[in-house]
């Protein structure tokens, strides 16, 4: 961003443009009020006339049409655009918290959950975009605006209607964040917008961009080169996290993760984005789990209270009234706890079956001494579950499961009726419900750590530094 100019701003009938905010190529952008009533904060987006060639006037022509048919809450809104002589003025919604380049600077990385918060609001911004068949081609943490504790996609200079097959040449946004067959001047699509988001949350988590370089030749080479994108050494992200960064950083368009895969990821998560609906799923789920719970159907109550529990926190998150989310919290501790103490009651239920179940696998291993691969998979069930059994109850184990149960499903597709496919059956059957158990155990500690660590959270961090004017 430049400094601040000693020229005075330029004038508008209906606002007064106040300090400037930074300049780049084309326009100068402005903070200004209204001069109603309601003395509303805007931000205007100067162009002086004479500055435009063809292709910059054609793509402020592009931005004023995109924003102004484009309506989203993590999307800046254009408000009203205007000219005169001189300047085409574009009159934006205020972001009072900066950008978010400036907001990873102020605090160097930051944690998963945050980066995970922020990557979910663009990504809903994107799905809408996509839906439309409009690509940014400019996103950067420069184009992030932040207003409180929510996101908001700015600066459609660049941006274009394009279908997914639709295919382009023209250079367009940031180096840093340009996608390697744009730099590289190929053929390219709105596949480039998923890359610059891989980018942006590799800053968000490391704080330096995966191509940081001191020229534009050093950062070009990186670029071309063919050796494959590798996370800082030392670099402790969940593995959901580890596979969305690498995906998203797929140098070959042609493998990089789609638009609906990327929407659907484990770790974009977007049914559990905080939002006004995630307090009403919460509520819905709490209801039927009281229900099952008095009922005495524990399994259930207890899978619905975590069910209920994911959506409560992105509520507690996303409530802004002080005394309303502390009175939320304490809801989110009592159900907590009930899930909890179903556990232990579920826990004990189990332990009679999973019993039970310990001989019939002791004979189905006997059986199966004819047949490797069923064998190996069986003992794979059997690492498993002493794993489980002497208290880790972590993905690695629940991915033990997966695994055997794959297999097992394999054997079981293959084998001929009889004793051996009665208790292959029962097996998998048990195995299962071992793993939707450890399943809802892992689920439930991510949601207690989310509680516990929300007493310090985002919200509050965001809204101290950039609380709106």
């Amino acid at each position: 961003m430049a400094s601040h100019s000693t020229f005075a701003p330029p004038k508008l009938a209906d606002y007064i443009l106040t300090e400037r905010l930074g300049s780049g190529t084309y326009a100068t952008v402005y903070k200004a009020y209204s001069k109603g009533d309601s003395r509303e904060a805007v931000a205007v987006k100067v162009v002086s006339k004479k500055t435009l060639n063809k292709t910059s006037m054609e793509n402020l022509l592009t931005e004023i049409e995109i924003l102004k048919t484009v309506r989203h809450p993590h999307i800046v809104q254009l408000k009203d655009f205007q000219w005169d002589s001189e300047n085409i003025y574009l009159i934006l919604e205020w972001c009072s918290g900066g950008d978010l380049s400036r907001f990873i600077r102020s605090r160097r990385l930051l944690p998963e959950r945050v980066a995970q918060r922020f990557l979910q609001q663009i990504a809903c911004a994107l799905q809408y975009l996509h839906g439309r068949n409009i690509s940014h081609l400019d996103l950067k943490p420069q184009n992030i605006l932040l207003s409180g504790s929510v996101l908001k996609l700015s600066d459609f200079g660049f941006a274009a209607y394009m279908s997914p097959w639709d295919e382009q040449s023209a250079l367009r946004g940031s180096p840093l964040y340009m996608a390697p067959e744009m730099v590289c001047r190929r053929q390219y699509d709105s596949r480039v917008d998923l890359w610059s988001v891989g980018v942006i949350l590799y800053e968000a988590l490391f704080g330096r961009a995966p191509f940081a370089s001191r020229s534009y030749a050093e950062l070009e080479e990186k670029i071309r080169s063919d050796r494959p994108i590798e996370l800082p050494p030392g670099a402790r992200v969940s593995a959901d996290c580890r596979d969305l960064l690498l995906r998203l950083l797929e140098r070959n368009p042609e493998t990089r993760i789609t638009f609906t895969q990327f929407f659907s990821h484990g770790f974009v998560d977007l049914e559990h984005m905080a939002g006004p609906d995630s307090l009403g799923k919460a509520k819905e789920l709490v209801l039927r789990a009281v229900e099952k719970d008095q009922g005495g159907e524990r399994a259930a109550a207890l899978s619905l209270y975590c069910s209920a529990l994911e959506h409560f926190v992105p509520a507690v998150h996303y409530e802004t009234d002080r005394s309303r989310k502390e009175t939320l919290r304490q809801k989110v501790s009592q159900y907590a706890s009930r899930a909890e103490e179903l556990k232990a009651l579920v826990a004990s239920d189990n332990r009679e079956h999973f019993e039970e179940a310990r001989t019939a696998r002791d004979v189905l291993r006997e059986m199966s001494r004819d047949r490797p691969r069923l064998l190996a998979a069986l003992e794979l069930a059997r690492v498993a579950i002493a794993k489980e059994d002497s208290g880790s109850e972590d993905q690695e184990v629940l991915d033990l499961y997966q695994h055997c149960l794959g297999e097992l499903l394999l054997a079981l597709a293959a084998e001929s009726q009889g004793r051996r496919r009665e208790l292959l059956h029962s097996e998998i059957k048990s195995l299962m419900n071992r793993a939707e158990y450890l399943k809802e155990n892992i689920k439930m500690q991510a949601t207690q750590k989310a509680v516990s660590q929300d007493r310090e959270p985002l919200s509050e961090s965001v809204r101290s530094s950039c609380c709106l004017q």
